[in-house]
């Protein structure tokens, strides 16, 4: 495969309103005051199209939904961790204390101290850990970042396999260039776009289908497999992959053997225990939206259950009492 240079690439397609769809709306009081417009894709196992809306085939950033195929490569590259870590290497974290430590566990496990992650400096995700670190006088650091897990395993990858760390973020680095290989072959298809993730690791594209088919083959993956191994660690620890009050958690655990992994901007992907998958992109990168179109998708599959009900209508508040909701758009 030939290496990729960030920014030589063209810029990635975007979705505009031609191909995506009215998604979610805001409703105040009985007026629709905002939509938020989307793309999705729901696969059966044998990968047939079950639903599908806006242009699920266009190229995407999936941002932290790439978190456990770049796992998956790690595992593939020698990573040998125990399940609960393993997940946390999937993780967005959320920077609570299970989370840090483990962080920390992994770069011990090879040698590395904290200055090795070259992530930004951040705080704690979750409001509860990050006013903890600041009532006890703590500062941003590289190793509260949403990322820290994702990068610790890198390195750890990287230590296995006698590889440089001090440029392990290169895309031509060797386990860039193992990871970038990896995708195509859980997606299905090739990287077209390649850019710079928010915690500075390389970012490389795929459409919705293509996520969904990854997730999907994840789910059904052997046990004893990388793609297994990950798949398993993240049933075992829903909370290390998102945190212990996050939706994603939630919804996990409210259907035992799902997988599933958020990502920025409005990214999302889930997959059932028995290799059904969705993916849906807002394309407004709302925060909001992102929870509650997955829900929609997950019932027009025939999914229930009250935390999926809970997500799929969140309140809408004014003064502090419900006024309204956020609910998905019928099509």
């Amino acid at each position: 495969m030939s290496r990729f240079v960030i920014g030589a690439a063209k810029p990635p397609a975007r979705q505009s309103r031609g191909v995506s769809v009215d998604f979610v709306e805001v409703v105040r009081s009985g007026f629709v005051e905002c939509r938020h417009r989307g793309s999705a894709v729901a696969l059966a196992a044998d990968g047939e199209q079950l639903l599908s809306y806006g242009d699920v085939q266009a190229p995407m950033f999936p941002r932290s939904c790439h978190k456990p195929l770049q796992a998956t490569a790690m595992v593939r590259l020698g990573l040998d961790l125990p399940p609960l870590l393993l997940a946390l290497v999937c993780s967005s974290h959320s920077g609570e204390t299970v989370q840090v430590a483990g962080v920390r566990q992994i770069l011990r496990g090879c040698g590395l101290t904290e200055g090795a992650l070259q992530t930004p400096e951040d705080w704690p995700f979750d409001d509860d850990a990050r006013e903890a670190v600041i009532r006890e006088w703590g500062s941003r650091s590289s190793l509260l970042m949403n990322c820290s897990g994702k990068h610790a395993g890198m390195l750890a990858t990287c230590v296995a396999n006698g590889w440089p760390t001090d440029n392990y973020l290169d895309v031509d680095h060797p386990l860039q260039q193992a990871i970038a290989r990896t995708l195509p072959d859980l997606t299905g298809e090739p990287v077209s776009h390649v850019a710079v993730d928010g915690c500075g690791a390389p970012l490389f594209s795929a459409s919705l289908l293509g996520l969904a088919r990854a997730f999907s083959r994840l789910a059904l993956a052997d046990a004893d497999s990388a793609e297994g191994r990950v798949a398993s660690a993240i049933r075992a620890n829903v909370e290390m992959v998102s945190g212990s009050r996050r939706d994603e958690a939630a919804l996990l655990a409210a259907f035992p053997g799902a997988i599933g992994k958020a990502g920025a901007e409005g990214a999302y992907v889930v997959a059932l225990a028995d290799g059904r998958a969705v993916a849906v992109k807002i394309e407004d990168g709302a925060y909001r939206a992102r929870p509650v179109a997955m829900a929609a998708m997950l019932q027009r599959l025939g999914l229930s259950h009250p935390v999926l009900d809970a997500q799929a209508r969140p309140p809408v508040l004014g003064g502090g009492r419900v006024v309204g909701e956020l609910r998905g758009v019928q099509h």
